[in-house]
Order: C-alpha cells, then sequence, then structure tokens
C-alpha cells in the first residue's frame, strides 16, 4: 500500500503502524479552517473511520461523489476492484480516527466467523461494500483514549495495538439476542428518529435522568421497543449506555483539571464521591484521582 500523504496541514495527521498491514491515523483539525488531505490507500485494504467530532467529507472519483461522515458516526469502506485513496475534507473542529487494515490479516482475525462479516461471505469477497454506523459508547470511550493518549511514548505502540483490537471488536460485537433479519424495527425511519431523541433526552438529563417508563411516554412509543430499539441501534440498553456516556464526560472533565472528584461526580450524577469513584473504577479499573495522577 503506498500511504504516502500527498497534502498535509501541520499538526492534523499522525499515524502509528500497528503491525504488517494495520495502521491507525488520528486527523485531529482543532484550527478555525477547514482542511484538506489526500491518501493513497490500495484496493487490498479494509478501512473503518471514525468521526469523534465535528464533520468530515470523503471526495470520490476526482469528487463527483461524496460521502459525509458526521460526529459520533463510523464509515466503513471496502473495494477489492478500485483503490479508494482518502480524499478527505476536515470541517474546522474536527476529529477523525481511521482504521485501515489489510484483507489478508483482517481475514486472519475472522477466519472462523467469515459468515459473521457481511463482506467476508462467499460470493461477496470480490464485491465493493460500504456501510456507515452509529458509534457505540463503548466504542466512543476507546476512540477518546487513542485520540487523547497521554503514557510514556515508550509503550504507545502496545497501547495502540491494543486499543485497535479492541475496537474493531466492539465495531463487530452483535448482541445474541438480536435477529435482524427477523426484526423489521430498523427500517422504521419514524421509531428510528424516536429512539435517536431518547438518546438526546437521556444525555441531556444524564444528572436526573428519567425512568424507562416516562422516556417512553415523553417519545411516543412503547416500553418493549424503546428498549428493543435502543439495544438495535446503539448495542446497549438504555442505562448501560448512559453509564458509558457518564463515565466518558466524567474522564474528560477530570482529564481537563478544571474539577475536583465531587465536582465532577455531581455534574454525572452521582450525590456522594463515594458512589461516583466506585461507578468510575468499574469502568476504566482505577479511581478518578489515580487517573489524574497518571496523565502527569
Amino acid at each position: 500500500m503506498d500511504i504516502e500523504l500527498k497534502n498535509n496541514a501541520p499538526g492534523i495527521l499522525e499515524e502509528t503502524k500497528i503491525d504488517d498491514g494495520f495502521f491507525i491515523l488520528k486527523f485531529q483539525n482543532d484550527t478555525p479552517e477547514n482542511k484538506s488531505l489526500v491518501r493513497e490507500i490500495g484496493s487490498d485494504f479494509i478501512q473503518f473511520h471514525f468521526c469523534l467530532k465535528g464533520a468530515v467529507k470523503f471526495n470520490f472519483n476526482n469528487g463527483s461523489y461524496a460521502i459525509n461522515l458526521t460526529e459520533e458516526n463510523s464509515l466503513l469502506l471496502y473495494n477489492p476492484q478500485l483503490d479508494l485513496p482518502m480524499n478527505v475534507e476536515m470541517e474546522k473542529d474536527s476529529w477523525l480516527i481511521t482504521l485501515i487494515i489489510s484483507i489478508k490479516k483482517f481475514h486472519s482475525l475472522f477466519s472462523r466467523e467469515a459468515d459473521f462479516i457481511p463482506f467476508l461471505g462467499e460470493g461477496n469477497r470480490d464485491k465493493k461494500y460500504y456501510t456507515d454506523a452509529v458509534i457505540s459508547p463503548s466504542m466512543a470511550v476507546v476512540l477518546n483514549q487513542i485520540m487523547n493518549y497521554s503514557l510514556h511514548k515508550s509503550i504507545k505502540l502496545l497501547y495502540f495495538r491494543g486499543k485497535a483490537y479492541e475496537l474493531i471488536s466492539l465495531y463487530f460485537n452483535k448482541p445474541e439476542d438480536v435477529n435482524i433479519e427477523q426484526c423489521p424495527f430498523l427500517v422504521d425511519e419514524e421509531n428510528v428518529l424516536k429512539i435517536r431523541k431518547a438518546k438526546e433526552i437521556v444525555i441531556a438529563r444524564m444528572a436526573e435522568p428519567p425512568t424507562l417508563q416516562e422516556l417512553s411516554n415523553e417519545i411516543g412509543l412503547s416500553l418493549k421497543k424503546l428498549k428493543d430499539g435502543f439495544k438495535q441501534i446503539y448495542g446497549e440498553p438504555v442505562y448501560a449506555f448512559l453509564f458509558d456516556y457518564k463515565m466518558e464526560v466524567a474522564r474528560k472533565l477530570l482529564a481537563s483539571r478544571s474539577y475536583n472528584v465531587n465536582e465532577v461526580g455531581l455534574k454525572v450524577g452521582y450525590s456522594t464521591a463515594s458512589h461516583f469513584i466506585a461507578a468510575f473504577k468499574k469502568k476504566f479499573g482505577t479511581t478518578p484521582k489515580k487517573y489524574v495522577t497518571s496523565l502527569n
């Protein structure tokens, strides 16, 4: 694969080689201007793009076709018949993380489960494939850990390698009890919009979230459809999603060093510091205080 960057703005791109045929690219446009980048990528590579912040546009065929990727969404691209160079327009204040992995390397990870991955199944291996999806809270945690890496540089490769494989695992994680082929919920656009509204509500009121029944009433969807639909779209039940979201908000607030542990706990809905500390440790395996200390 030719990975030469043809056009790069200073400070926008960071690349890390994880393994042979496996790379992480971090695009971070914190400038007040839009930026454009071009990168050659061969046809034998799969691309996973994750927009953490802002918005990104991917241009193809000399600009005749484009795909927009907005905050908290992902895009998978694969075309074994044609090179798919990255011709990216990043809006100001945008973050993008990209995994590029060769089909040979990727297939070795799933060789026993090829029928589980749509474009690895028999009859599809020589066909182009792309799909977009919402970034789950668990994936958002990993993506932000990659973007905000602050550990010693000597362990960076090891850390990124672990996070890259974790991210792919989470991307293809599928709830055992969900059979999308038998459930028409996801094709009902109105219901999808209601579920997205439910997500917005619990995020906006994360310190004092509504009960599931209250949420069901507010969005105008039955309790069963709310629970089933939320899990289908976001990969987790409502309160599991909210817990992951709150912990990620807490982690960012702690990293900003603008608030102490008690203040952060209150902001994400914990009335006592002990309950917040226990929740944070459950999620990240360390206490808030130790996490802040590790940033030094």
